[in-house]
């Protein structure tokens, strides 16, 4: 049988990336699944993919920055397919939601702050206030939350996305001791650099960028969005059964290395690649 049979599994921004792949692999063990997000073109070309498949999937038009959409998005799945299991809160567009967010203590501002932490915390609160009672009706279940190495590392400019995702391995496992004992687990997954389709077409106009990212990484490649979909797989299945409030980092060895002899490697790759083209080393330079 397969690992998810019967089950039914939310995933927010569940058309593309990180969420696309995790909606594909579940529904390819058995999972029923719905995809919540604002791409709906998109989500609804992932729920045709999964159905060609042999899966089941559906879609809805949802924006986690609004809490009616998140209330809305559970009931739906809910009156959908009879129960609810799996909660994976990923929605969060790099590329087309970062401009707001971007900025120190100084520089951001507070609708910008107000939006970044609604996106990154808040939705993850009320998808699990309104998820939990009907995974605690049905015996149990899992919720995963996306973090990142960046709840870990912390860049320059980036004040609400790191505050943000910090947050997020905090308020993991502290759902993870208030709903244990209700059979629901609760963990993070903290991705490193994953390329998705947005970033593909990013890193396709600036290949020595990509290959001066990879080199940060002691695997020398960046990752996939299958690469995090089977690890929020592995946390939702029966085989992490006495995993909970863990954080597990999937990022190709990024966060474990000295970062003196990193950068002094960095360094020595770009007198190798002289004409690398860094995304935002100028930017970085125009705000020191």
């Amino acid at each position: 049988m397969s690992r998810f049979e019967g089950q039914v599994a939310i995933i927010t921004g569940g058309a593309l990336g990180i969420g696309g792949a995790t909606a594909r692999k579940l529904a390819s063990e058995g999972a029923s699944v719905f995809i919540a997000d604002i791409n709906d073109e998109a989500a609804a070309a992932n729920v045709e993919r999964i159905r060609e498949a042999g899966g089941t999937a559906a879609s809805s038009h949802v924006d986690v920055s609004v809490s009616e959409d998140i209330t809305r998005m559970v009931n739906e799945a809910v009156d959908l397919y009879g129960r609810l299991d799996i909660l994976v809160q990923n929605a969060f567009g790099v590329i087309d939601g970062v401009s707001i967010i971007q900025g120190t203590a100084l520089t951001v501002e507070e609708d910008g702050w107000d939006y970044g932490i609604d996106v990154l915390l808040k939705a993850l609160y009320l998808g699990a206030k309104h998820a939990i009672p009907h995974m605690r009706a049905g015996g149990g279940g899992n919720i995963v939350n996306l973090a990142s190495v960046h709840s870990f590392l912390q860049e320059p400019g980036m004040l609400v996305y790191e505050a943000g995702k910090a947050g997020v391995v905090g308020m993991t496992r502290q759902m993870a001791t208030d709903f244990g004992p209700n059979g629901i687990r609760v963990n993070a997954i903290a991705p490193g650099h994953i390329v998705g389709e947005g970033l593909a077409k990013m890193w396709e106009k600036n290949p020595s960028g990509h290959e001066f990212f990879a080199d940060q990484y002691p695997l020398r490649r960046t990752g996939t969005p299958d690469d995090i979909a089977n690890g929020i797989a592995f946390l939702c299945s029966a085989d992490a059964s006495f995993i909970t409030g863990h954080t597990l980092a999937i990022d190709g060895g990024l966060t474990v290395q000295l970062q003196e002899m990193f950068g002094a490697r960095q360094a020595e790759y770009i007198r190798a690649h002289p004409d690398t083209i860094i995304p935002g080393a100028a930017a970085d330079r125009d705000s020191v």
